[in-house]
């Protein structure tokens, strides 16, 4: 039996899912049990550069937008003000891969989180490192 959704994810989903750019890209965002969201996709052509393999930029899109969505987990719409990515292998076209985010810093003005992008059976393709501002609460009538 699966798990219910919490609101939050409920709400994190209807969040992305209604954003043009996340349906552009073919972003999947999937619920996990412990309240957090982990981002999908599978490497088709549009996602490729010249050589047949993952643009860069979408691996960092991808990575920059999971590490959003956890800090959107903890009630804070961010912007990014700095991002970092370590390329480890190239990503080939019909692969899925899988992102996930961990907050490093939750700070009052800031957040700095750090998110892997791997296959699906765990290969590391790239680790990005980001920055961001806090811009204010994500749900403001929360009650924290």
């Amino acid at each position: 039996m699966e798990k219910a959704l919490t609101e939050q994810q409920q709400r994190l989903i209807r969040f992305y899912h209604s954003h043009p750019f996340i349906r552009c890209m073919n972003f999947e965002v999937l619920p996990q049990e412990d309240g957090t969201v982990r981002f999908a996709l599978p490497i088709d052509e549009m996602h490729t550069n010249l050589y047949g393999i993952a643009h860069g930029g979408v691996l960092m899109a991808m990575a920059d937008t999971v590490m959003g969505a956890a800090c959107l987990e903890l009630n804070k719409k961010v912007v990014t003000m700095n991002l970092s990515m370590d390329f480890m292998h190239a990503v080939p076209m019909t692969q899925r891969i899988v992102a996930t985010a961990q907050v490093l810093h939750d700070g009052r003005h800031t957040m700095t989180c750090e998110c892997e992008i791997l296959s699906e059976e765990g290969k590391l393709f790239a680790k990005a490192h980001a920055m961001f501002y806090v811009l204010g609460k994500f749900i403001e009538d929360d009650t924290e």
